[in-house]
């Protein structure tokens, strides 16, 4: 595929292209990179034919999250610039590539390059990946810009429901030693290459002067935080707005991830004490609810904050965030229904926040350089994606060394992440519309026809007095 066939201009939809098949080919991404989520199953046949500790596995998995953040945030203005087409070229690239040096370094049993290519050159192609198709679709779908970013993203929280049984599937028919190892990754490299080239081929973008039949853009807006005006990404991270966002996205992060990384010894443990305690396929089954209410959460609240407002579903998210931790350190092991109903209630929130986010950031900043600024703020998730494990896994094992079990492992955690979703709350409630002083000066014509119209009111008003 030439440079030329990449470029923004040669992908301008023609009248008449339906907007309905830009989802898909957002999700043929989303989807791929998903897999991400699917890392643990190559944990337990890695340690064992690598000789690596936990610790170690969790090493290319960690590097990926990381390099996720930094590429989305330093990528993203090139990816405005660039277009969807040229990112999803380069997400699919890396991302295939780092399953194909990672296939090199389990045949050749050097850790290092299994690093290198999903943590390194596969995190690349996550942070490109993730971000590529936001702006496009906030520009195809004005009228209703949660729901479609809602969408996509919604299928990052579902990329691993496919990838788990079928990583499992090709381990147990590859076998878990090197030759077997190395050839399912070689799989997913080819594999997630052809899917995601889907979606390169499918995207376009919207004729500059295209909108929905029968949509009007608004002059002004019943919500005072949705803006007309246009902010650029070097602008945005000099308001206050960007900040307490990047705050609320850091804190919601963290008080999801933290439950969904330790899910299954965390509802083992918090029921062993009692009559019934919780089996390993139990458990097993409980990381997949919570994997498909995080998936449900991203298009089923991103699209209520098209009516309700994104102020007002971040109160959601963090305010009965904070009951339902409440909640578990209260009640403890008395109910198992209870416990597995408010963290997947706690998992819906934490997908959502993902799903709206971009959308509330349109609201503020407007669609010029949204893309780039949600780049930006993903960097809150790299730095959640370290605090949200750390602060569980650690208040576990040093309550466990005291000598506690049950609940009390995790009931200071609990507390923890009540006080980080108040915080978060209270940033959620400091937004406010963004000074006009941050604005893009509008374009030319804008500018003169602004200009004639207030010179025509001084006319008129001096014609009157």
């Amino acid at each position: 595929m030439g440079p030329g066939l990449l470029d923004r201009s040669r992908i301008v939809a023609p009248p008449g292209w339906s907007r309905w098949l830009i989802p898909p080919a957002a999700l043929s991404v989303h989807l791929a990179i998903g897999q991400a989520y699917a890392w643990s199953v190559f944990k337990p046949p890695l340690e064992e034919t690598l000789d690596l500790s936990g610790t170690q596995s969790a090493l290319p998995f960690q590097l990926a999250i990381v390099m996720l953040g930094l590429s989305a945030a330093f990528g993203g203005t090139l990816v405005e610039r660039r277009g969807p087409r040229w990112a999803m070229f380069v997400s699919a690239v890396c991302f295939s590539s780092g399953f194909l040096i990672s296939a090199l370094g389990v045949w050749t049993e050097q850790f290092w390059l299994i690093v290198l290519g999903y943590g390194f050159v596969g995190g690349i192609g996550l942070g490109i990946g993730y971000i590529s198709p936001v702006s496009t679709l906030i520009k195809w779908f004005p009228d209703r810009p949660g729901m479609a970013t809602g969408i996509a993203i919604m299928g990052f929280g579902g990329g691993a429901l496919i990838a788990s049984p079928w990583s499992s599937e090709m381990l147990d028919a590859f076998g878990t030693d090197t030759g077997g190892i190395a050839t399912t990754m070689a799989v997913h490299g080819a594999g997630y290459a052809v899917f995601m080239s889907l979606g390169v081929w499918l995207v376009r973008v919207p004729a500059p002067d295209w909108r929905p039949a029968g949509w009007e853009p608004p002059t002004a807006s019943a919500d005072r935080m949705v803006t007309t005006g246009q902010v650029s990404a070097r602008n945005a991270i000099r308001t206050p707005q960007f900040w307490c966002l990047w705050i609320v996205l850091c804190c919601n992060v963290t008080a999801g991830i933290g439950v969904l990384e330790k899910a299954a010894p965390m509802i083992q443990d918090f029921f062993a004490d009692t009559g019934a305690p919780v089996t390993a396929t139990a458990a097993a089954g409980f990381v997949a609810l919570l994997s498909l209410a995080n998936m449900v959460g991203r298009i089923v609240w991103s699209s209520t904050s098209d009516l309700v407002g994104r102020k007002n579903v971040y109160r959601l998210y963090l305010g009965a965030g904070a009951l339902l931790y409440l909640t578990l350190a209260l009640a403890g092991d008395t109910s198992r229904p209870l416990f597995i109903a408010a963290t997947l209630l706690l998992l819906s929130f934490y997908g959502g926040g993902f799903a709206t986010i971009p959308a509330y950031l349109k609201d503020l900043f407007g669609t010029y350089q949204v893309g780039a600024i949600h780049g930006r703020l993903l960097t809150a998730w790299s730095v959640a994606g370290v605090l949200g494990p750390l602060i569980v896994n650690a208040i576990a094992d040093s309550q466990e060394e005291a000598g506690r079990s049950g609940p009390d492992l995790y009931v200071l955690s609990f507390v923890t992440m009540i006080a980080l979703l108040v915080v978060g709350f209270i940033a959620n409630e400091l937004v406010r519309p963004v000074n006009a002083k941050h604005h893009e000066p509008p374009p030319p014509e804008r500018q003169a026809e602004r200009e004639g119209q207030a010179e025509r009111e001084g006319h008129e008003g001096a014609a009157r007095r």
